[in-house]
């Protein structure tokens, strides 16, 4: 089936291609919709080290990741280069109060395919092996006027030598609710490195805010798979190539009175390492992923596959079909854009082509119910009576 095809169905209500796409927030922290300080502070109130532990309200965020189009079970991936003081889970930022020139990201990534119906998706992640420096960029941005240039990742020295991991995460479909992952990540540098790799599935938590009353879970089923079961979306499985492990938790706020099986769980059992930690052993949750702890040599790349179906039952989920599939999408996100850009040179072809990914990897969910968002959520405090003079 083509592109044109697949959006004529859709459009044709034949078949929901866009149920599943690029629709994972990029950031959800630092923003009005998750803002219930007494003084309309966006920018602080919920900050990048915040959203380790705490559970968001108004929608999720994640690196190189995917939902459904109510933003209710998502996918993205989590790496850990044996030096941060976290999980990269999501970018990092300065907020409009501490970059020079504004809010401004701070990282490097590239949208760099994508189709209308999102049947091939390809995004590239660069992650540094040395610590992130995020108070350094914190520190440089706060120094500099206006009228000085921003203070980049670049510029802290740690992608010298090349000295960081690529990591490629493609997503290709075989049906509207089969969705198969490729994730690639290569040592760019001149040595040996380690890097851990979470391929992370959660629900987006709707319970705790009587938004749904039924609580979705994941569950463990064998060596490979995780099943997932959600009153209204429906039972998916994700299908992962062997792992190291695989750990369970809750998307929900970590407490210090109960916060092992919490948001922040995967931190604390792969930074600390702790053998015995609840995560490895749990059998159900909320969030879960399978750990690859990939030691690279200079060059060398390693492949992980993962396929997230509403098929229950396929028996080679990651085999010859999986290599079949992704490569007749590829095919045919190359036959669609072609008619776009033949009368380009190809350097211009390949500018437009990104450029049009980066529209469609825009495509993102964005939840805020105002009238909810003054009012409050049934069981937890009211917000401040600020909120009604600042909206």
């Amino acid at each position: 089936m083509t592109e044109s095809e697949r959006l004529t169905q859709h459009y044709g209500q034949q078949a929901n291609w866009l149920q599943w796409g690029p629709y994972l927030s990029e950031r959800q922290w630092g923003t009005v919709r998750e803002d219930y300080s007494e003084g309309g502070e966006a920018w602080s109130y919920f900050s990048h080290e915040a959203a380790t532990a705490r559970a968001y309200r108004w929608g999720e965020d994640g690196l190189a990741g995917i939902s459904d189009d109510t933003q209710t079970l998502c996918f993205a991936v989590a790496l850990w280069n044996g030096q941060d003081d976290r999980l990269k889970e999501r970018l990092f930022g300065l907020t409009n109060e501490e970059g020079n020139h504004g809010e401004d990201v701070k990282e490097l990534y590239y949208y760099l395919d994508n189709t209308p119906t999102h049947s091939y998706q390809k995004f590239l992640y660069k992650y540094p092996q040395a610590a992130f420096p995020y108070q350094e960029l914190r520190e440089k941005n706060a120094q500099r006027e206006p009228t000085e240039p921003e203070f980049e990742l670049l510029d802290t020295g740690l992608f010298d030598d090349s000295r960081y991991f690529d990591v490629l995460a493609e997503y290709a479909k075989a049906s509207p609710t089969d969705l198969l992952v490729r994730l690639t990540v290569s040592n760019r540098g001149p040595a040996a490195a380690t890097v851990y790799l979470l391929p992370t599935l959660w629900f987006r938590n709707r319970w705790s805010f009587v938004v749904e009353a039924a609580q979705p879970t994941i569950r463990r089923g064998g060596a490979q798979t995780l099943h997932a079961h959600h009153a209204r979306l429906g039972d998916y499985t994700l299908y992962f190539a062997p792992s190291d492990e695989v750990l369970l938790t809750a998307n929900e706020t970590a407490t210090e009175q109960d916060a092992e099986l919490k948001k922040d769980a995967f931190h604390a059992a792969v930074l600390r390492g702790e053998a015995s930690h609840p995560s490895r052993s749990a059998t159900t949750g909320t969030k879960a992923a399978p750990v690859y702890r990939l030691h690279l040599a200079p060059g060398a790349t390693a492949e992980v596959r993962l396929r997230l179906s509403q098929d229950g039952t396929l028996a080679a989920p990651l085999g010859d079909e999986f290599t079949a599939v992704f490569a007749a999408r590829e095919r045919e996100a190359d036959e669609f854009y072609q008619p776009l850009v033949a009368d380009n040179e190809p350097a211009l072809a390949a500018v437009k082509r990104q450029a049009w990914a980066g529209v469609l990897w825009s495509k993102q969910y964005y939840n805020y119910d105002v009238a909810r968002w003054l009012a409050g959520d049934p069981g937890y405090p009211a917000p401040p009576a600020s909120q009604r003079a600042t909206s």
